[in-house]
């Protein structure tokens, strides 16, 4: 580990030196590309200078102490190298993380897929808080929330809702949030006082380029139709509505929240590519089936991985077995604990699949 820590740092400084050359930051595209990879290697290689530092602070408490006679002194040199080996530990670790193998989706925007599951319209209006709950999120994190797409039932719930989430490390936050989440809780409808169970299934994809999916024309179908429901004054009056069918999948989109019939177009294809690539990589994931299992983020869609009981006031993560008593803040969108706890857990399991192989 550390021989490549060195020869990362000795290539950092000469990333450094060629930033500073004029000819380089005259050609954009290479500039641009060694401030890509500048950035990338900063947070390690500035580890690695503090873990370089407590190394040498602890040699020299060290030799303090074997020269010493003065026992004040000495104490002093004693507590300054159990300070340097615990940041040396610390350190290490960070490190270890840091040079996990990076997910190369980690830094794209996603599109969001929120279904209503089993409960009727308990389980509608469950989608619609999780949509909140992400789009208070994403408001905290500075990023963008656009709605693709939106089926609603007609009392504030959502059957279905589809939304672009444009971010740096949108994906890399999000991506556990796929999975069946289950709200325990009884329903305003409800005279009985029973508490019901409904569910709502979210699905978390990194946006597609056109460079990672090729689509052949060929084999897409597509219908545009007047739009309907909530959408201002251009809804029924003009033929903007998309509908684009991708035939060898089956996968039907239908975009209707733009004015314009070529922007509903563009936004239905964005989805589809999308769609497509994350079918490659599910296929990919269960062609790794070991891999897959040792990670958090890439669990089956159909597992229940999320609890939120009302009546307790608790949110329960059942994969990493985590249990807040902060059920309001979360559906405000404080989900930093949640989605910390389960990058913490993911990376545990990577490093422990590390030390299995080496």
């Amino acid at each position: 580990m550390f021989d490549k820590l060195d020869d990362m740092l000795i290539h950092y400084e000469e990333l450094m030196r060629m930033l500073g050359d004029p000819d380089v930051t005259q050609d954009t595209k290479r500039f641009t590309n060694l401030m890509k990879e500048q950035a990338e290697l900063a947070p390690i290689v500035e580890a690695y200078k503090q873990y370089k530092q407590a190394k040498q602070d602890a040699e020299d408490s060290l030799a303090l102490l074997e020269e010493e006679n003065d026992e004040e002194l000495r104490e002093l040199a004693k507590e300054e190298l159990s300070d340097a080996k615990k940041r040396i530990e610390e350190l290490e670790h960070e490190l270890k993380i840091l040079l996990l193998p990076k997910d190369p989706n980690d830094d794209k925007n996603i599109i969001l897929e929120i279904r209503a599951g089993a409960g009727g319209d308990e389980a509608a209006l469950f989608a619609a808080e999780l949509y909140r709950m992400y789009s208070n999120y994403a408001d905290r994190q500075r990023w963008k929330v656009e709605i693709i797409s939106l089926n609603e039932n007609g009392i504030g719930g959502f059957k279905e809702v589809v939304a672009m989430v444009t971010g740096k490390g949108a994906y890399s936050k999000l991506k556990y949030e796929s999975g069946v989440h289950r709200v325990q809780r009884v329903p305003e409808t409800e005279s009985g006082g029973r508490i019901h169970t409904s569910t709502a299934t979210v699905a978390v994809m990194p946006e597609a380029e056109e460079v990672d999916v090729h689509i052949d024309m060929n084999d897409c179908r597509i219908d545009v139709m007047r739009a309907s429901g909530n959408g201002g004054q251009c809804v029924n009056t003009t033929d903007s509505a998309v509908r684009l069918t991708h035939i060898p999948t089956g996968i039907v989109i239908y975009s209707q929240t733009e004015k314009s019939q070529l922007q509903n177009k563009e936004k239905a294809f964005r989805l589809l590519r999308s769609k497509l690539y994350d079918m490659e990589l599910e296929k990919r994931q269960n062609s790794e089936a070991e891999e897959r299992r040792s990670q958090i983020g890439t669990g089956d869609r159909s597992e229940k991985i999320r609890t939120y009981n009302f009546p307790q006031g608790r949110v329960t993560d059942h994969r990493i077995k985590l249990t807040l008593y902060k059920i309001d803040s979360i559906m405000n969108g404080d989900i930093d604990e949640l989605l910390d706890n389960l990058i913490a857990a993911d990376q545990s399991a990577k490093l422990a699949k590390m030390g299995e192989m080496n």
